[in-house]
């Protein structure tokens, strides 16, 4: 199954926002920023989850597991579209993405150390399971992110985006842009399965993990992205987290660090091009 962009696109409309670009100058070089930390829960992940929703019909009962974004879009596109929601998570997930959650409206359950081992439990429930982002349907969704700045910005030749599981970088590569897929070096499940050619199982030891803490990179996601033009990039934690203060300070953007990770890798020379760099969430409690 190719993901629909365009489907996706029509069907989620009524429903998210459009999120606005913003042309800025940083260091003498310009950039455009997709200002997607704007998007109707702070993150990227509600387009997918209410493209899967519909897509499938509304169920009567979904149930998901997430660090926390995709958690959060899961709970508010159940609640927009009048189902329920069950939503597995860590017991390390951020206790501001937990609230968020349950202010949503959905039932939240702790469970395991890790995201894998929430999801593990989280298949077992009864309920239309939701993918994070192993799944054609939540890929379109969120390549409707990329399908916006190629209509609002059409000079942008690369766009920078944060990697966990997969599924917005292998959704702004059905875009046709080349996409530069950044990771903390701490959590490089894409980055390792390019090299070994196959998903691999990679640790995960980040500031950002709460949000880009895949284990293993999607097969899905994978399979798009090894056939794309896609360069992999590594920022570290110290990096990534002076990127998240310089876009507060100069800009008064407040983002998580996972949002700060390409930017991070734009700042460092990383990304080559007329980049746009995708500032994806926003979902954290922090002191600038």
């Amino acid at each position: 199954m190719t993901p629909d962009v365009a489907a996706a696109a029509d069907r989620i409309r009524p429903h998210v926002r459009r999120t606005p670009l913003w042309r800025v100058e940083v260091d003498g070089r310009p950039l455009v920023l997709k200002l997607e930390h704007l998007q109707l829960t702070g993150s990227f992940k509600l387009r997918g989850a209410v493209n899967t929703l519909l897509a499938a019909g509304v169920p009567d009962r979904v149930v998901t597991a997430s660090g926390g974004n995709h958690g959060l879009g899961v709970a508010t596109a159940a609640r927009l579209l009048g189902t329920q929601a069950t939503v597995y998570v860590p017991v390390s997930a951020p206790e501001g993405k937990v609230r968020r959650i349950e202010a949503a409206g959905a039932k939240l359950i702790r469970v395991g150390a890790t995201y894998a081992q929430a999801a593990e439990a989280a298949r077992e429930a009864a309920g239309h399971y939701v993918e994070a982002y192993d799944d054609p349907v939540v890929i379109a969704g969120q390549g409707t992110v990329a399908a916006e700045v190629v209509e609002d910005a059409p000079d942008v030749d690369v766009v920078a985006v944060a990697v966990g599981g997969g599924g917005l970088a292998a959704g702004t590569a059905l875009s046709g842009l080349r996409v530069a897929a950044v990771e903390p070096e701490g959590c490089r499940a894409l980055h390792d399965a390019l090299a070994a050619g196959e998903p691999v199982d990679s640790a995960v030891d980040s500031v950002a993990a709460s949000a880009l803490g895949a284990s293993r990179v999607g097969a899905v996601p994978f399979e798009l992205l090894r056939a794309a033009p896609v360069t992999s990039v590594l920022v570290g934690d110290d990096e990534l987290l002076s990127a998240r203060d310089r876009l507060w300070e100069e800009f008064r953007l407040a983002v998580e660090p996972a949002a700060a990770v390409p930017f991070a890798a734009w700042l460092h020379g990383r990304v080559p091009g007329t980049a746009c760099v995708v500032l994806c969430g926003a979902n954290t409690d922090w002191t600038p």
